[in-house]
């Protein structure tokens, strides 16, 4: 809780953090938004496929023309990475394949790599987080995006010494968002294509969002990084409110949950489509029990919101501010040398799953695209069956038939074993046991 002194310590001193930024999209442009305002806080340098497009970006949420002629802008992120200007990697593309080679680019170049590419973590996070330890610098989740705030939840619950029996997230959720396709995304959103497109929004990123891949993605990173584990089915996306959290979310007869210590994903909507009273459609949760009688009195003494039986609590933030809260992951990797959440093993996985009926000779098209979504599985699972990862789920032809509903295995694609994604991943696999 002293990251703003530490950081004025370092500008007093003229050695404010510096930040180089790969992806100028929503979440970067929201982490710009809040650069101006953070004294201490630089960013040296900004790496984009389009540097015009970045320097909009720039302007876009305020910056002067005497900040943006400042700070370097570039489409060459490695190049970027190995500056020595630079201190901290921010990884914002969110594409999978191009996340892993800025981080370990990063990782060799001694440089913090703070991971918004959520999809990168997933697909090999574990051998990331142990490649930047090994080379002495901090490998991040993205403060502000849910799953390092779902994780901020558990440590708090752990170090107080109370079991945790769930945590997770809220979203907006029915069955039949699963096989929703780019091209019917808006009229879940309840919105026309042509105001989606006014809003600058991107249909297969905003379908990634509903078709519940996401929502896996996520959930595979808190179990990575916490040791939460996903319940056998994947997510079942409960209608909860916030209310309900400490009496629903018990496991066995007692509640919607598989086994003590499960991430899951709440809905704000009952599966009728009517809203969920006090939904958590935009936050996070933990429930977790008394460890004892006492602590359990105490509950009822400070006016704890419990479960019928006074043990069981629950602790909830309503909203995540994405992009405008990552400073803190930046200020504590640089300051602290803390990550705000990093894997530990491999747990959870996300494997693509048939939205409908899939050919031989098909190209899968990737996350939120028409073909597959991505199912949150046990790593043990994944690896037994097989299952293609999401994040190589781009641009692979089939090669057998693959029913709706089912997942896509290696052996029903066509796989390049030379790509460098690829090979890394098949690298953690053997590297980490799933657990």
């Amino acid at each position: 809780m002293n990251l703003y002194s530490l950081l004025q310590k370092r500008a007093a001193a003229g050695r404010p953090v510096r930040v180089g930024l790969i992806g100028a999209g929503k979440f970067g442009s929201m982490f710009l938004s809040q650069v101006p305002t953070t004294p201490g806080l630089q960013v040296a340098a900004i790496a984009d496929l389009s540097p015009d497009r970045a320097r909009a970006a720039c302007r876009s949420v305020g910056w002067d023309e005497g900040l943006i002629a400042a700070t370097r802008i570039t489409d060459d992120a490695m190049a970027m990475i190995a500056s020595p200007d630079v201190e901290v990697i921010v990884e914002a593309t969110g594409h999978a394949p191009a996340g892993i080679a800025h981080a370990r680019h990063a990782i060799a170049n001694g440089k913090h790599i703070v991971m918004v590419n959520v999809e990168a973590d997933v697909l090999a996070g574990p051998l990331l987080a142990r490649e930047a330890e090994q080379a002495g610098v901090v490998y991040s989740l993205a403060y502000g995006d849910q799953p390092a705030l779902i994780c901020e939840l558990v440590d708090w619950a752990r170090a107080c010494g109370f079991p945790i029996i769930a945590a997770g997230k809220g979203t907006k959720y029915l069955p039949e968002y699963h096989a929703s396709t780019p091209d019917t995304v808006w009229s879940f959103y309840g919105l026309t294509p042509e105001q989606a497109r006014l809003g600058g929004m991107n249909p297969q990123m905003f379908n990634s969002f509903l078709d519940g891949t996401k929502s896996g993605i996520e959930m595979a990173a808190v179990a990575n990084a916490s040791g939460l584990t996903p319940a056998p089915q994947g997510l079942d996306f409960p209608a909860v409110g916030t209310h309900e959290l400490a009496d629903k979310l018990r496991p066995g007869n007692q509640g919607v949950l598989h086994h003590t210590g499960q991430v899951e994903v709440i809905s704000s909507l009952h599966r009728d489509g009517t809203t969920v009273a006090n939904d958590l459609r935009w936050g996070v949760y933990v429930v977790f029990e008394a460890p004892n009688d006492y602590a359990k009195r105490c509950f009822q003494e400070y006016g704890v919101v419990t479960d019928p039986s006074g043990r069981v609590s629950a602790l909830y933030r309503p909203f995540h501010l994405i992009g405008l809260e990552l400073n803190v992951s930046i200020l504590s990797a640089a300051l602290r040398k803390e990550a705000t959440g990093a894997p530990t093993g491999f747990r959870g996985d996300v494997v693509s799953t048939a939205k409908r009926d899939l050919k031989a000779g098909e190209t899968l098209d990737g996350e939120g695209g028409a073909c597959v979504w991505g199912k949150l599985m046990t790593a043990a699972d994944s690896l037994r069956i097989g299952g293609l990862p999401i994040g190589l789920a781009n641009k692979v032809p089939l090669i057998r038939d693959v029913p709706a509903g089912q997942p896509v295995t290696w052996a029903d694609v066509r796989i390049d074993q030379t790509d460098a994604a690829y090979r890394y991943r098949r690298q953690m696999e053997a590297a980490f046991p799933a657990g």
